[in-house]
Formats: structure tokens, C-alpha cells, sequence
């Protein structure tokens, strides 16, 4: 049996957490907070970042969303994510590198350490300015999304993919923090609804990081 080692608002291991989903893999929790830098943690993955993977039987360790996610993906043939032409698939990869990178770097990390790690590490107020910024770039990327959107049925193309999976992952937790305006951004709505209902989707939005509540609409589809 698999064991992922993930915290709830970490996004990179809501992407792992949607593609195991959406393949019907199955895996065991386990509870990580990576700021701890626990030293078995460490053992496992010297960077001290989560995701990471554990087979039980086999003692394989996987580490990294991509490399997790990559690797299901080549050894379970279930509703493949990183499928079609040799561009799509470029496509696929570029739009996930998009979100992993920019997405997060611009929001979602900032959010992180403002409204999360801030009160359970440091015990310190957030910056209001590094939030309002934080929220203005999300509104610029949302821009971006709403015109793929508008241009495709999926981020990538006809299709579901692995790009729609990490964008669902960091728009969860930026949206769990309150750093999403849904008000102008009517594609990514309906899209991100209709996410919210699949099965895969759902024990997430279940979930609550200690001492930190979502927004009330977080939870409902028809938000």
C-alpha cells in the first residue's frame, strides 16, 4: 500500500491527491508538516518538501508532484492525463509547469506563508500589503485561465488533463485562504464547479487545516 506524506493546504500534493483520485489509486494519509524538518522525514526526502510516496511492500520512495504524478500515469493505465499529439501533450506539460511555478510562486506561497505558516509557526499577524498583492496577481492569472477557457473545453484542449488537475489544486488552496475574487472570472467558475463535484475532488474539500476555516462558499459547487 502506498503512503503519502502531504498536509492539507499543501497544493502539490492536492495534484498527486486528484490524479490518485481520478485513477482510482489507492493510499494511506500520513500527516506532514514539512516546517517541522523532522529527521525522518528528512531521511526520506533530504529537500524536506512534501509530496512524497512510500510504498510499503516494495520500499519504493517517489518524491516531487511531477515525478509522482508522471509516474501513475506511465504505470496505470486508467484515464490518462498526459495523452494526445506530441503538442498536446507539450501543451499539457506547459500548463502544468504554469501553475506549479507562476500560479504558486505568485499566490499561493504567499498566501501559505502570510495566512498559514505565519499563525501556526511564527505566530505573527500577516502583511496586508503582500496579500493584496498576492490577490491582484490572481486576478491577472484568472485573466489567463478565463481565455483559455473561452478557447478550449479543458485548460489544454477538448479534454481533461493533468493541467486542469494542478490548476484545480492551487486554485483550491488559494481559494481555501481567501485570496480568489470569483466576481469577474465567470469560465473559472464554472469550470472550478464543475471540478468540485467529482468524487476525486471531494474528500478535499472536506478537509481543514488547524485553526484556519475557509471561506463559507469553499466547500459548495454551486458557490
Amino acid at each position: 500500500m502506498w503512503q503519502l506524506y502531504q498536509f492539507p493546504l499543501c497544493p502539490f500534493s492536492r495534484k498527486v491527491r486528484l490524479l490518485l483520485g481520478e485513477k482510482g489509486v489507492a493510499y494511506d494519509l500520513i500527516r506532514e508538516s514539512p516546517w517541522q524538518m523532522r529527521d525522518e522525514f528528512l531521511d526520506l526526502n533530504p529537500a524536506g518538501t512534501t509530496p512524497v510516496m512510500v510504498d510499503e511492500d516494495t520500499n519504493a520512495t517517489l518524491i516531487d508532484s511531477q515525478a509522482i504524478c508522471e509516474y501513475f500515469e506511465e504505470t496505470v493505465e486508467r484515464f490518462p492525463l498526459i495523452s494526445g499529439t506530441a503538442a498536446g501533450r507539450a501543451e499539457i506539460r506547459r500548463l502544468v509547469a504554469f501553475f506549479d511555478q507562476s500560479f504558486y510562486g505568485d499566490i499561493v506561497a504567499p498566501l501559505l506563508h502570510e495566512r498559514m505558516k505565519k499563525r501556526l509557526v511564527e505566530r505573527a499577524p500577516p502583511d496586508a500589503r503582500i496579500l493584496r498583492e498576492a490577490m491582484k496577481r490572481a486576478n491577472t492569472h484568472m485573466d489567463y485561465m478565463d481565455y483559455l477557457l473561452d478557447h478550449r473545453s479543458w485548460m489544454a484542449g477538448g479534454t481533461m488533463s493533468l493541467a486542469d488537475i494542478a490548476a484545480a489544486a492551487h486554485v483550491s488552496v488559494a481559494d481555501y485562504l481567501g485570496g480568489i475574487d470569483w466576481s469577474s472570472h465567470e469560465p473559472v467558475k464554472r469550470w472550478y464547479a464543475g471540478f468540485k463535484s467529482r468524487p476525486s475532488f471531494r474528500p478535499l474539500l472536506s478537509e481543514r487545516m488547524e485553526v484556519i476555516a475557509p471561506p463559507a462558499h469553499y466547500e459548495k459547487p454551486d458557490f
